[in-house]
């Protein structure tokens, strides 16, 4: 009776609770108390919202986002297509809204809501990706070797890895592998036997990915001469050149099947002709589309961003680090790079928190350390307790990922730490695998707030402690020094160093360098 009295109730809030495209703005009065997440990934240290200046979906800012809001008072407001909104005067004002928007009221809390939403914008596939990405590290040679990727140094970055105790796992080789964007082969300078380098990186453990993405050289006739019809035109039908961080590039169209098929080949071939086992997809951002560009298929910007994701999915090795409307894809997601900074380190857990309640539960927090290249280059400063503490943060997500290399920056008290959040991960990795399964299973976030499991607690605001899944609370280091507070939710908490807590309180814990403090309910 209960479930057909649910079941009622959301119908009669889709029927109430709908507004037509081009009903702007939309004000939505909030309850007091009643607070909201979601839309773009990289807001999350913002959420929950208060007071928010206007935001727009219709620009992903480097990362995910899923046109859906979520209020710990149990109600959703979904869009088929971008909208802008703000929060002022306890309101949600929406505002160019080009579909409906949609609301529905389905419980009293966040998990409530969020579960209305999973089932029913993004139910989630059964499916994962390979297992190597959560039982293993990712290594990625971008920091390291930035736009000097070479044969030479691959290797050598794999051996360091090896020699220095850490697990094999994956490498991904970023940009300037290739010949030129479009020309994907190994560069004949850089790599002067990529077949040998593959083989040997399998002979070691690792499995191998490449950076790719969806821009071509267009003043390279071998490069844009074979895929003259799945190009991005402009209205008068000339190439249209998009400026984007390496310069000025023509884009595959892939909504064209000739656009479409000649990429897929060009990956393919890397596949079947070196072993290579899968990519890392960068780029499809919004704002790297023109809005007058010209495709075969008519679409948008986030189409295009869409079209670019969903093509990878048949790669079960890839990477994406924007996305638009990709919840419960067995997609592997990357926030966006931060740099090396106590401020960056400090967005890593509300992002993920919103990354995994708009349904992108297979993410990794960015590179441990900071993936933003200027922060190492030479003559920057380099804080080591900040590498620890950005590993101690990956090591008990979905996923972690090198870039920079630890042996080459710590000191041995520095990297035995680091070392030493691997173990830690390692003694939990049964139980990561089995929340990360159920996600796919069951579209439970694998990370989530504490006010997703403990509603109406005064937890909404914590935004450096998460669940992972619903019987772990991690609380690890996101400041400075060696101590800190943590909120623990009503019940009884077994933490990491074996101490049982009453909960409902908040106490003060000693987290020396090799700690990363978890809190399991009983």
């Amino acid at each position: 009776m209960k479930r057909y009295l649910f079941i009622v109730a959301c119908v009669l809030s889709l029927s109430l609770g709908t507004s037509r495209a081009g009903d702007n703005p939309l004000r939505i009065q909030l309850e007091p108390g009643e607070r909201v997440w979601g839309g773009r990934i990289a807001d999350g240290a913002k959420m929950p919202f208060r007071e928010l200046d206007s935001t727009s979906l219709f620009l992903n800012s480097g990362n995910q986002v899923q046109p859906l809001l979520l209020t710990s008072h149990g109600r959703s407001f979904w869009s088929d297509e971008p909208f802008k909104f703000r929060i002022e005067d306890n309101c949600i004002i929406f505002a160019d809204n080009i579909a409906a928007i949609q609301e529905h009221k389905c419980g009293t809390s966040l998990k409530d809501a969020y579960d209305y939403a999973c089932r029913t914008y993004f139910p989630p596939e059964g499916k994962l990706p390979p297992n190597v990405f959560f039982e293993c590290p990712q290594y990625n040679t971008w920091i390291e070797l930035q736009y000097d990727q070479n044969q030479t140094d691959v290797l050598e970055y794999a051996r360091g890895i090896i020699r220095n105790g850490f697990p094999t796992g994956i490498i991904m080789i970023d940009d300037t592998w290739m010949e030129d964007y479009g020309l994907w082969n190994f560069h004949p300078g850089r790599f002067p036997d990529p077949k040998a380098m593959c083989r040997e990186l399998h002979e070691m453990g690792f499995k191998l990915m490449l950076w790719v993405c969806p821009f071509v050289s267009p003043d390279n006739y071998q490069v844009w001469s074979p895929i003259w019809d799945g190009l991005i035109r402009k209205t008068n039908g000339e190439i249209y050149p998009v400026l984007w961080w390496n310069g000025y590039s023509a884009s595959i169209d892939l909504s064209s099947p000739a656009g479409y098929s000649w990429f897929d080949g060009q990956l393919r071939k890397l596949m079947e002709d070196y072993g290579v086992d899968g990519f890392k997809f960068d780029a499809g951002d919004f704002n790297l589309f023109p809005s007058d560009a010209v495709t075969k298929g008519n679409v948008t910007a986030w189409e295009y961003c869409h079209l670019f994701s969903t093509f990878g999915d048949k790669y079960p090795y890839n990477e994406y680090r924007a996305a638009w409307k990709e919840g419960g894809k067995p997609l592997v997601q990357r926030l966006h790079d931060k740099s090396h900074s106590w401020e960056a380190l400090q967005a890593l857990i509300p992002e993920m928190m919103a990354a995994n309640l708009m349904g992108y539960w297979f993410c990794c927090p960015d590179m441990i350390g900071g993936g933003s290249f200027a922060s190492f280059l030479p003559g920057c400063t380099i804080n080591q307790d900040l590498i620890v503490r950005s590993a101690q943060i990956h090591a008990l997500m979905p996923m972690m990922q090198f870039s920079v290399a630890p042996w080459r920056i710590l000191d041995k008290a520095h990297l035995d730490a680091i070392l030493g959040s691997i173990s830690t991960r390692e003694n939990l990795l049964g139980e990561i695998k089995e929340i990360l399964q159920k996600s796919a299973e069951t579209g439970s976030p694998a990370v989530s707030p504490l006010e997703f499991h403990f509603p109406a607690q005064g937890l909404d605001e914590i935004k450096d402690q998460y669940m992972l899944g619903d019987k772990i609370m991690v609380a690890p280091m996101c400041t400075e020094g060696f101590s800190r507070t943590v909120t623990l939710p009503s019940g009884r908490w077994k933490a990491d160093d074996g101490k049982i807590y009453k909960g409902g309180r908040t106490i003060t814990i000693d987290v020396p360098l090799d700690r990363i403090p978890y809190f399991r309910k009983l």
